[in-house]
């Protein structure tokens, strides 16, 4: 398996991608120190300055990170369960090296399965003939299987026009912009106006809406309100 060649430029390494490897096995660099996503963005950019993806590389690329995370995930957490300890340079590199041989041994077998596969489509095959009696059929033999009127009714149910929808249960949408320029031309026309008349046809959701709005002004300065009493009428003036 031969490593996507990708230039790092990394806190604790600078060079080619398949160098890190080799010092990351021989443990001149610490797998702990080392950011692996900074490897993995390194490698996206070098696939977007490319500007095409070669499946095979970049396959054989996810299966060394993914030995490579593996490996470091047990390095900074030791299992108390595995009976081998803390595992050493020489198995890292044993385990490793049997991945990679698993992931070629996969590869390969994918790639015989594809080459039979295209050398399998050259052959056709002849359909068997139907049989001499079925080739030609007489009107007077052929069975009604429905009756007339029945197929009518059954091709004109699908030619009918079906009823519209009933959209009485969407409400409409209430912005709080145009709520906004509501209340702004109500203003900017009468000066002042009652917010029960000129509100109380609406729905409660444009009514809490218009409120919202009303406060949104308030908080400009563009408008302000008066109720002389609880429950009484609020009348609403420019704040200006």
């Amino acid at each position: 398996m031969s490593a996507p060649t990708v230039d790092l430029d990394l806190d604790v390494f600078a060079g080619p991608f398949d160098l890190l490897l080799a010092v990351v096995l021989r443990e001149e660099v610490s797998l702990l120190e080392l950011e692996l996503s900074e490897v993995v963005l390194a490698y996206i950019e070098h696939l977007e300055q490319q500007g095409e993806l070669d499946l095979e590389v970049a396959t054989e690329f996810l299966v060394l990170i993914a030995s490579l995370l593996e490996l470091k995930s047990r390095l900074m957490l030791p299992s108390a369960e595995d009976e081998l300890g803390e595992m050493g340079p020489e198995e890292a590199v044993e385990e490793l090296l049997a991945r990679m041989l698993e992931y070629r041994r996969y590869r390969d077998a994918a790639e015989m399965l594809a080459e039979r596969f295209q050398r399998g489509r050259r052959f056709l095959y002849r359909s068997v003939a139907l049989p001499a009696e079925l080739r030609r059929v007489a009107l007077d033999a052929a069975t009604a299987a429905y009756e007339p009127e029945q197929l009518a009714g059954a091709l004109g149910d699908l030619l009918a026009v079906p009823p519209a929808p009933d959209l009485s249960h969407i409400r409409t949408t209430v912005s709080l912009d145009r709520r906004l320029r509501v209340l702004r031309e109500l203003l900017s026309s009468r000066g002042s106006f009652d917010f029960d008349e000129a509100f109380a046809s609406e729905d409660r959701l444009t009514q809490a809406v218009t409120l919202f709005a009303l406060l949104e002004m308030y908080r400009k300065g563009e408008a302000t309100w008066e109720q002389r009493k609880a429950f009484g009428p609020i009348e609403v003036r420019s704040g200006g």
